[in-house]
This record gives structure tokens, C-alpha cells and sequence, in this order.
């Protein structure tokens, strides 16, 4: 993971984050900065679903859309309306350690499994995981959020989108450094 930057001091954050909602976003998870007062959300944040990360920030300070693997590309309507109507122009993309979305492919039996276990059809859920998982495969976070956040900012030209990755291990936001 030596792409990973960390953020200990407000100094850590890159020059054109600083001052940003991207570097207060890192401020207020990472360094326990002091909540402002938001009226209107200035950033989006997309990230995972996973039940372990949760992100010390302010009420109304982000919009946040959850996603498997924090692949947005299944959500990019939303992604859109939060730029054309919340006048979004700052976006985290943030992957994690440990998603299950990375090696999806190896826990077919398992999905399949839990699926039967919950009422399904053997058949209708081995179809379901291979008609679904190969959208929702990220392979490598790190690698993901890179790419994912390369593909944005193309998307959405006068948006600044930064990939992140949340390690579970200790709580904390890293910057992914650029390939």
C-alpha cells in the first residue's frame, strides 16, 4: 500500500486540497477538527456500504452515496444530480481494506449459500451472482478508486474528484497517491 498518503497534520493535505471541502473532509475525520455549520452540502463522497466505516463529519457538510466497492458508475444519476442541482464541484471517492467487492468472484458459494439460506432457489441465486458480479468485482481497492476517480473527473470535467482509501485497520483517510 505505498501509494497510500497519510494525513496526521494539516500540513499532509496537498496544497490544492487545502482549504477545500476535500481537505476538510480529512480535517474533520482525520484530525478531529472542529465542526462548522452547514447549510448546504459542498461536497459529495462516495464509498462503500460496508457496515465498518463510519466518518466524523458535520450535519449537512456532505452528500453521501453508499455503493458496493464505492463503484459509482450503478449510481452515476445520482453522482449527476448532485452536480447539476447541489452545484457539487468537489468529490471523495473513498474505497476501503478488507471490501468484500475485491475477489467478489471467490465467494460465489458463500452468495449463493446465504441467498438459498434466505428463501432463494439454488439455480435463481448461482444465476444472480453470475449475472450480477462481474459489475461489482472492483479487484484491487486501491487500484479502483484510482481508476474509478480517473473516470469521473473526465466525466465531470469541473468537478475535483480525489480517490481515497479508509483503512478499517485504524479508522483513518488516506490520500491515494496518482500511478
Amino acid at each position: 500500500m505505498s501509494r497510500l498518503i497519510p494525513v496526521e497534520r494539516p500540513s499532509d493535505i496537498p496544497s490544492p486540497l487545502r482549504g477545500s471541502p476535500t481537505g476538510r473532509l480529512l480535517e474533520f475525520h482525520n484530525l478531529e477538527r472542529e465542526f462548522d455549520v452547514y447549510e448546504r452540502a459542498e461536497i459529495l463522497i462516495g464509498m462503500c456500504m460496508d457496515n465498518r466505516k463510519q466518518l466524523r463529519l458535520p450535519d449537512q457538510f456532505a452528500y453521501i452515496l453508499r455503493a458496493g466497492g464505492a463503484n459509482l458508475l450503478p449510481s452515476e444519476f445520482k453522482v449527476s444530480y448532485a452536480v447539476a442541482v447541489g452545484g457539487i464541484r468537489w468529490l471523495a471517492l473513498i474505497g476501503h481494506t478488507n471490501c468484500g467487492m475485491s475477489g467478489l468472484s471467490s465467494r460465489r458459494g458463500e452468495f449463493v449459500r446465504g441467498l438459498v439460506d434466505a428463501g432463494w432457489e439454488p439455480a435463481d441465486a448461482a444465476d444472480h451472482f453470475d449475472r450480477f458480479a462481474p459489475e461489482f468485482e472492483i479487484g484491487d481497492p486501491v487500484e479502483f478508486v484510482s481508476h474509478e476517480s480517473a473516470r469521473l473527473a473526465k466525466r465531470y470535467p469541473a468537478v475535483t474528484v480525489t480517490p481515497m482509501i479508509y483503512r478499517v485497520e485504524d479508522g483513518r483517510l488516506y490520500l491515494v497517491r496518482p500511478d
